[in-house]
């Protein structure tokens, strides 16, 4: 199995380049890329009068790959369920990896010239999804109580060393 590309390769946030093309069916991306993504909300579902709402927010405008989020999701779950129990929080991950990433594939090595076609065809082959976030977008939340605050933001400091960007935590009250 290949190896994934640094996330310095698809970090920058750029308008994404469509193919035009004379022939409709050309230009659109060819696939149906499952997300790694299992849960989007995990924890107390049910209940929505928690306290307080701790947020992470990027630094920076930025795309994050799907398994980052993934394993920024698993360690911070793992931290909060383990401590806290499944009923008293709600964690959240704000937004859905709809970008699809494309790699136009270089041969490289010993007759590499015979297979490779350069930038003839280089709209590239998927490789990936990622999320788009701009400066300022809640990445995760979570919703706790009173006396589970510092166990959120320690979840939520855990998340945020597997992104490859600087993030904030912000708390926020409800009433």
């Amino acid at each position: 199995m290949a190896r994934l590309r640094k996330a310095v390769s698809y970090r920058r946030l750029e308008r994404p380049y469509t193919r035009v093309s004379r022939f409709k069916k050309k230009s659109y991306i060819k696939t149906n890329y499952n997300t790694r993504i299992t849960k989007f909300m995990m924890g107390n579902l049910a209940k929505d009068d928690f306290g307080y709402c701790i947020k992470l927010l990027s630094k920076e405008d930025l795309q994050i790959r799907d398994n980052s989020l993934e394993s920024a999701r698993l360690t911070s779950n793992r931290l909060l369920e383990k401590n806290i129990g499944s009923a008293g929080y709600l964690l959240r991950i704000n937004k859905y990896p709809y970008h699809i990433l494309r790699n136009n594939p270089i041969a490289s090595g010993a007759g590499a010239d015979r297979f490779s076609t350069g930038m003839k065809k280089s709209f590239g082959k998927p490789i990936g999804q990622a999320a788009r976030f701009k400066k300022g977008d809640t990445i995760f939340e979570i919703n706790v109580d009173k006396k589970s605050i510092d166990l959120a933001k320690k979840a939520l400091k855990r998340a945020s060393y597997k992104i490859a960007c600087g993030c904030t935590i912000h708390i926020e009250e409800r009433k």
